[in-house]
């Protein structure tokens, strides 16, 4: 999600108490934000200071103010198709599972029905 934010502007909440509003330019997989043209709330009252660029480590933050335009994000579809069918993957117009789900649901269907899909031709290890 934070991924489909960048390019836009967010507000973040550190440990520190700092409230940091300004353009996602880019957030990493651990969480950790490269956020451009800053304006930072510090954490004593009225403490207001404009920055060109900041860098918040994910261990720090404490809260994240995404756009509202992210509420029609890809991500909620595949979670509401979740919850309405149990976990079950998307089907295509065929009826046929796709995705990575799908993949190792098919894999492990084949294994149940005894079939030798897969790397090394199911014969142990090393065979």
């Amino acid at each position: 999600l934070l991924h489909d934010a960048e390019g836009a502007v967010v507000t973040v909440e550190t440990k520190r108490g700092e409230l940091i509003r300004g353009l996602l330019f880019e957030a990493e997989d651990m969480m950790n934000l490269y956020i451009k043209k800053a304006v930072v709330l510090g954490p004593t009252p009225g403490a207001k200071r404009k920055v060109e660029q900041v860098y918040v480590r994910g261990t720090e933050i404490v809260f994240i103010v995404l756009p509202e335009m992210l509420r029609h994000a890809p991500m909620f579809e595949r979670i509401k198709h979740w919850r309405k069918h149990g976990g079950a993957p998307r089907e295509e117009v065929g009826g046929v599972a796709v995705g990575q789900t799908a993949a190792i649901l098919r894999k492990a269907g084949e294994r149940r029905r005894g079939g030798f899909g897969g790397r090394g031709g199911g014969f142990g290890r090393g065979g």
